[in-house]
This record gives C-alpha cells, structure tokens and sequence, in this order.
C-alpha cells in the first residue's frame, strides 16, 4: 500500500479566503480531499502532504545546522541537558530513553503474535540516540504543568538557532493545524474541533469555555500556539551506530496529537499500518510526513489510532551512508521531527460523534498534561515533582 501524497494548497487558498463553513460545506472538491486526510489517518496512521510553505530549502538549512550541533563533543551537548524538566527542553543524551516495547508487557505480547516479516526490530536497551527539544510558540499564560511548558534551552556558539529552529517549527505547526482541520471536516466533526483544543489558553478553560480560533493559514503567527509543541529533532551517530540492524527507536507510539517529519538525509524510518503491515517509507522530496499520536487515538475513541513506528539501520541507510562518506558529508542522521500536542490543561475526551463508540469508555476524561506525564514516566524521560521544583 502506497501513502498518497496530500497538496494542502488548495484548502490553504480557500481558508485565506473564506472562513465559513457553509462553503466549505459546499466544495466537493475539498470536502473530498478532507475525506482523503481522514480516511488514510484512519487506516495508515500517516500521511505524506505538500505545503507550500515549507520548502526543501528550509528542511536543509534546518538539517545542515543540527548536523552542525549533534557533531559537537558530548561535553558540550550535555550542557544544554534538563532532566529535571523532564527531558521536555534541551537535549537527550543517547541511551536515556527507552522504548515502549522493551517495557510494556502487553506489546510485547502482541509483538510475539505478529507474523515474523511483520515483527519489529528488537532493541537490546535504551536508545542510541540524542534528541533536542525545542518549544515552539508562546507559553500559556497560566498552566498546571509548568515542567511541560518550560522555556527553550540555547547551545552557546549557534548565532541563528532560535531564529532558524523557530522558523522551521512554526511553519511545521502551521501544517498540522491544517491537517488537524482537514481531518476534522473529515471525521464529521466541527473544522476547529482539534485545533481549538490544540490552541487553548489555560485561563479560559478554568471557565469551561473553549477557545475557537480563526487561523490565518497565508501567514505564520505565534499567537495561537499555546500547545507544548515540541520541535525534536534527532541525532543518530551512523559513524558508531551505523551497523545493519542498529535500533535507534525502538518499536513505539508517540504519545501526543500529530507527530510531523521533514525529509531526513538518511532513510530508517519503518511504520506499521493498521492491518499490521510493515513498511519502510519514504518520504518524496519537498514532502513531509504526518503521522498519528496517542492523543488523536482519544479524541477519536481509537477510530484512528496512534502509529507504530521504528527507526533502525536499514540496507539504505547504508546506501545512503556510502554516498554520504564519498561527499564527506556529516554521518549524523538527523530527523526534522515535531510533535504537535494538545495544550496541557484542554481535556482529552473522545469529541462529537466519536462519544458514542461502544469503546469510548476505554478513553475516559483527562488532561493532557496529566496524560503526558503518565507516558513520560513509562518511557523513562519523567523525574519527580520534587525534582522539577
């Protein structure tokens, strides 16, 4: 089965022109498209899209700047490490966390059931791989979960970082909240029902009143972006790590709403599709790749469920690996990964329609910074409250 590959231009120029949605009621062309998103999140859990605003020029100099980082001494990256802010700001040093599969009994079970050319990759710990992350967009002005919305960490010595790890992040935000709302209208479900919890600000929920927000998709602004959208790129030493069959992320689910991917320079990536089908995939030039999180699976009562996924050393990454050396170019493979989320005091509940799945019971009401808390505590990346404090 083959990805299809979404152009978001259309929707992006009706949005800029009209906002109603009785137009967009109207438009069969895109309520079609709408459809698309839906129905292949539902049974892939991934989407490949085209936006025009983010090009390859800007997942390179994004690419040619984390290389740059991730080749630094280990020393030095450490500086700019948090554990006590649960790895939620700064960087991972490698061998931190842990794989879903490696602890969670219940996978592993179902892991055992699979058909052997359908079985993952079995990593023998915790991952071989940093990662960095970096908020991107403002900070609610009040929150529960102050370790979940704690300020950017700056590496000494990266001049254009914030300006560059901002840019590229607003504009891979900017793709999700388009592709939160495709899906939506094609779920059934009102056009902002992901993207107003995606935008809510703490205060006014306290009051019990959503925030509906009127998004202007022809420009790029970090108004709305109180979500703790987390842009975390990863750093893989192929030069240490870059033998065959090399896990660096082991089997598992992300645990917030849309996970997106520019291009990598170094294929690796497998997911599973909801028939349990194994795929390498491969993500066209100018492309990104969406893929579902635990917490659209709860919005939708698991009528779209999170993705499962790995990344490891593939015959080509090695392919790659060898045009990269010939080049002299960095063997660091470096994903442009961001995790769009629901903002931390919204409440995860399964929405319209969705509320009445005979399953729906299996997603009871939550905050979705509790529900973080929760999967960073199992994937080893949570420290105390103590701690944080």
């Amino acid at each position: 089965m083959q990805i299809p590959v979404i152009d978001l231009a259309p929707y992006l120029e009706f949005s800029s022109n009209s906002s109603s949605a009785a137009d967009l009621e109207a438009n069969s062309n895109l309520k079609s498209l709408c459809s698309e998103v839906s129905r292949t999140l539902k049974e892939t859990g991934a989407l490949l899209v085209k936006d025009p605003r983010c090009s390859a020029e800007d997942n390179d100099r994004f690419l040619d700047m984390m290389e740059n980082y991730f080749e630094m001494p280990d020393d030095f990256k450490r500086q700019q490490e948090r554990p006590q802010l649960h790895y939620q700001v700064g960087v991972t040093p490698e061998g931190v966390e842990v794989p879903r599969s490696l602890v969670d009994k219940e996978m592993q079970e179902k892991l055992r059931s699979m058909p052997i050319e359908s079985q993952p990759s079995r990593p023998a710990g915790p991952d071989p791989k940093w990662r960095y992350m970096w908020r991107v967009g403002l900070r609610p002005s009040s929150t529960r979960f102050k370790e979940l919305n704690s300020e950017p960490v700056i590496p000494e010595g990266f001049p254009a970082w914030k300006d560059t790890m901002d840019s590229w992040g607003y504009k891979m935000v900017s793709a999700i909240e388009v592709v939160a709302e495709m899906a939506a209208v094609g779920f059934g479900l009102q056009k902002d029902a992901f993207t107003s919890l995606m935008n809510q600000d703490a205060n006014l929920l306290y009051l019990c009143n959503f925030v509906t927000s009127n998004i202007l998709y022809v420009k790029i602004s970090a108004f709305h972006l109180q979500g703790p959208h987390l842009l975390a790129p990863t750093g893989s030493n192929l030069k240490r790590h870059g033998q065959m069959g090399t896990v660096f992320a082991g089997y598992h689910y992300d645990l917030n709403f849309l996970t997106i991917h520019g291009r990598s320079r170094f294929p690796g990536l497998n997911i599973w599709l909801r028939n349990g089908q194994k795929m390498e995939v491969k993500v066209p030039v100018g492309c990104l790749l969406i893929q579902t999180g635990k917490q659209i699976e709860w919005l939708t009562a698991g009528a779209c469920i999170a993705g499962m996924h790995e990344v490891a050393v593939t015959d080509r990454t090695i392919e790659a690996m060898k045009v990269a050396s010939e080049k002299n170019r960095s063997l660091w493979r470096v994903s442009s990964t961001l995790f769009g989320h629901i903002a931390s005091d919204a409440v995860l509940k399964p929405l319209g329609h969705f509320a009445e799945s005979p399953i729906a019971s299996k997603y009871p009401p939550m905050c979705a910074g509790e529900f973080v808390e929760l999967e960073l505590a199992i994937i080893n990346l949570k420290g105390s409250k103590e701690e944080a404090s």
